[in-house]
């Protein structure tokens, strides 16, 4: 992409317009004032409120599938480091601590030790991590993965301050409350006019019948829901970083696509079937004031209903008290979250044209490989 033109002195036209104001459209719009570009972004709702608020805030690298993905979340860890100080933005803890209970789990680990997404991990004995996480429960576990690479902020806030941090420190136009009917690159028309721009970002996440719905229909996605909880433990009560067992090793394909992954998989089918049907695999992470994000679960749909399920939030809370040493865990919070899924990639990046790309990450991972997609697409257009 080139660098900005005389042309953007007219306050109606820009060198990209951004469709899309959640974490990949962001990282598209940080990625393009990097290169000098004068950037526009436009959000349909008078806000983000979308699967970017919703999720974790836990930039996963441990576990991403091999390749593009697991490179895509280094580079944009890379970028979080960077940006969140700037941005006001906290990183609330750092590091992955995967507990393995089963020995089959233990042998998944092994195997992911000896491919090259293990460096810098390291596979502890369970007594060894005891000693330096206390919070986890691992009297009856096997083995414990400790990574250093994961940070985690929090996502209800920071999308805000990495908006007003776009907005003010690089000029970044935001239009919010403004939706886009159409896109034909160098015009885009929205409810309130017509503005242009020499190239065009639509990230639309869970959109799939409005822009270029006939190409997204091409890539035959679904719609995600997950359920998630707050849980407020007792006082004084402090995590080691984000923590995650047994069952994210069927789930993440970093881990799932081993051939080790099979019998664990035949086991926890035996065990866990309930679990798997929900497709729950705990993930729990810390926020400032000390309560702890808990999840969760994916259920398919074109069209996925509202309402959440006790019986689903009840399992995510037996592995909780499973997996960690809480006395107490006062549920303060509910709520679910959808996103665009796809059986075959975990991104789909589309060029309708070669001025316009559409970009949907189709695996929930967003804020883990955003701002690494976003690096591809301009390196590459």
């Amino acid at each position: 992409m080139t660098s900005a033109t005389p042309q953007a002195k007219n306050p109606d036209s820009f060198d990209l317009i951004v469709v899309g104001a959640g974490i990949v459209g962001l990282a598209h719009a940080y990625t393009a004032v990097q290169r000098g570009l004068k950037v526009c972004v436009i959000e349909r709702d008078t806000a983000a409120i979308g699967a970017s608020i919703r999720n974790f805030g836990f930039i996963t690298i441990t576990g991403q599938a091999p390749g593009d993905m697991w490179r895509r979340a280094m580079h944009a860890r890379g970028v979080w480091n960077e940006v969140a100080p700037q941005a006001g933005i906290d990183v609330v803890h750092r590091n992955l601590w995967l507990a393995a209970y089963r020995p089959e789990a233990h042998d998944v680990l092994e195997a992911f030790m000896r491919t090259p997404m293990g460096k810098g991990c390291e596979l502890l004995e369970a007594a060894d991590a005891q000693a330096r996480a206390p919070a986890l429960s691992l009297a009856d576990a096997r083995s414990v993965l400790f990574s250093p690479h994961e940070l985690r902020v929090e996502s209800r806030t920071a999308i805000g301050l990495l908006t007003k941090w776009l907005a003010e420190a690089h000029g970044v136009t935001f239009r919010f409350g403004e939706a886009v009917h159409e896109v034909e690159t160098p015009r885009v028309r929205t409810s309130r006019g017509t503005l242009h721009a020499e190239r065009v970002v639509v990230c639309t996440n869970t959109d799939l019948h409005g822009l270029f719905a006939d190409r997204i229909a091409a890539h035959e996605l679904t719609l995600c829901r997950l359920q998630m909880l707050r849980v407020k433990p007792e006082a004084g009560f402090r995590l080691p970083g984000s923590v995650m067992m047994d069952l994210s090793l069927v789930r993440y394909e970093g881990y799932s696509t081993l051939p080790e992954a099979a019998a664990l998989r035949a086991r926890l089918q035996q065990e866990e079937a309930a679990s798997l049907a929900h497709g729950i695999h705990l993930i729990v992470v810390q926020s400032a004031d000390g309560s702890l994000v808990v999840g969760d679960s994916h259920h398919y749909a074109d069209a996925p209903e509202p309402f959440a399920m006790e019986e689903v939030d009840q399992l995510i809370l037996r592995h909780l008290r499973s997996t960690l040493n809480l006395e107490a865990a006062q549920i303060t919070e509910r709520w679910t979250g959808v996103y665009p899924s796809s059986k075959t990639t975990p991104c789909v990046i589309d060029a309708p044209d070669d001025a316009t790309r559409l970009v949907l990450v189709t695996s929930g991972s967003g804020a883990s490989t955003g701002f690494g997609i976003a690096h591809d697409v301009f390196n590459t257009w």
